[in-house]
């Protein structure tokens, strides 16, 4: 069995070569490659970055504050499109597989110093696994938050075995960059402090940790002269971590909760039933972005791979109990959860995936090769995608261009709509029931939504406000936009 297993070991080592860290760069930038070539539209977040990159290049950079509060990505494509004269929606696409694809390098490479038996399975695991990869035909500021907080990761396993004050400096640097696609990254600085306070207690040790200290205070006082706290983003995570404000935040989910439950024995339980439906939220979610390889921990056996991870990757270890915590204080503030930004954790993991894959199939060789081949399927489904595109924004979009006159009032229920228009993205406040609503449907000449004509609801408000479908667009799928006006 132990042969078998060598030999699925050997046939991963044939497919993937003997540079797992090449192949993890260059295998990334071709499966961005076959994800953006099959990509119709760009999300929203996607349009309101270029849009903003758009106004940065035309009316100079003050005014990307006036769109978004933390706009360094926009700065970006601005500054790429300037200098290279790229459009900015290929620059914005380029800098995603650069930074994926730098992602997925550092962290093969972070596990080959560490175990380097399970570089190649860290390989196959960055390439295919769902957490980062049903992203890459997106454009999002997470690839760069993701990139930089691995570099810093993998700096910091250099400087622990090499020390020095410039390799201190540069993980510093790597997480200031990273601080400006997130805010989040900022946890790598006590992620990291937490793993270095034990040297202070070391007298042969303590010259390491006050060469990674001392550059976050200095800095920390000259953010604080500055008065950065101020910029609202900051403003934001400062209240999020707030006690009085979590607490306050508890309590309200808590009490919505509760209201919804008829019997009282639950009512008083409902602080407890939330908190910890948090967690199992979190922890689902958390195993179905592994895709294939959660498969292992099926058997507790394999659950000896988390001890290593603590000993060989504790700077991992410690950001990854920190943005737990990160991600359940969103929780209680936002009241949801979003996939992107669980998906650090999983990249976080992928130590522990890559070993606990390596020990399965040494042990499971013919389970081993099922799962194997498996993750290879995963990693085309991630790319390969048979659903239709939402191509009727881009038609619907055109016909505004075309049509209607830019001054002229329109309600944009998707804001990609305005953005293929030539108007920019346009971030609604109003619902779609609030923009048709009696009391502000005269605010709009045309309304742009997305609905079927043979909808109920509609063919009396058309009658009641004297409209008409001017136009209608649709996908494959049958996804419709309306075009209503007088």
């Amino acid at each position: 069995m132990l042969d078998t297993g060598s030999k699925v070991g050997a046939l991963i080592s044939r497919a993937i070569g003997e540079h797992p860290v090449r192949l993890a760069f260059w295998g990334s930038v071709l499966l961005s490659l076959i994800a953006v070539l099959g990509t119709a539209t760009v999300a929203r977040d996607a349009a309101l970055y270029i849009d903003v990159a758009q106004q940065i290049t035309e009316h100079g950079p003050k005014v990307a504050w006036q769109n978004f509060d933390w706009p360094w990505f926009s700065f970006l494509l601005a500054g790429t499109h300037i200098v290279l004269r790229l459009p900015l929606e290929l620059s914005a696409y380029l800098w995603c597989s650069v930074f994926l694809a730098g992602t997925c390098a550092l962290m093969v490479d972070c596990v080959r110093q560490r175990s380097p038996d399970s570089a190649r399975w860290a390989c196959l695991v960055v390439l295919a696994m769902p957490a980062v990869n049903i992203f890459r035909n997106d454009i999002i500021r997470e690839f760069g938050f993701w990139f930089f907080c691995t570099l810093a990761l993998w700096l910091a396993l250099r400087w622990q075995a090499r020390g020095g004050w410039l390799r201190a400096a540069l993980i510093h640097m790597a997480i200031a960059a990273a601080v400006l696609f997130r805010l989040e990254a900022l946890l790598l600085l006590l992620a990291l402090g937490l793993w270095q306070l034990p040297n202070l207690l070391s007298s042969t040790r303590r010259k390491q940790f006050w060469q990674f200290i001392l550059l976050p205070v200095l800095g920390g006082a000259v953010v604080l002269a500055s008065g950065a706290f101020s910029v609202a983003r900051v403003s934001v995570y400062l209240n999020m971590l707030n006690p009085h404000k979590v607490f306050a935040s508890f309590e309200l989910l808590s009490g919505q909760f509760s209201r919804s439950l008829i019997s009282k024995y639950s009512q008083d339980e409902a602080g407890r039933i939330v908190f910890f439906g948090i967690l199992a939220t979190m922890l689902i979610s958390f195993v179905k972005l592994m895709g294939p390889f959660a498969v292992p921990f099926v058997l507790r056996s394999n659950w000896s791979v988390l001890r290593t991870y603590w000993r060989d990757y504790r700077p991992f270890a410690w950001a990854a109990l920190l943005y737990v915590v990160v991600l359940v204080l969103f929780f209680l503030k936002e009241q949801f959860m979003n996939t992107r930004y669980l998906s650090f954790l999983n990249l976080l993991f992928v130590p522990v995936l890559a070993s606990v894959l390596a020990v399965f199939v040494r042990h499971y060789p013919r389970w081993g090769k099922a799962l194997v081949a498996l993750g290879f399927l995963v990693m085309l489904s991630n790319v390969i995608s048979t659903s239709p595109g939402k191509t009727h924004y881009i038609e619907a979009g055109h016909w505004v261009a075309a049509n209607i006159e830019p001054s002229a009032p329109a309600y944009f229920e998707d804001g990609r709509i305005s953005y293929y228009a030539g108007r920019g993205y346009v971030l609604n406040n109003l619902t779609r029931e609030d923009a048709m609503s009696a009391g502000r449907a005269g605010e709009f000449r045309y309304f742009l939504i997305d609905a079927r004509e043979d909808e109920p609801w509609l063919g009396s408000w058309l009658a009641e406000h004297k409209q008409r479908v001017l136009a209608h667009f649709a996908n494959r799928k049958g996804a419709t936009v309306l075009v209503i006006g007088e």
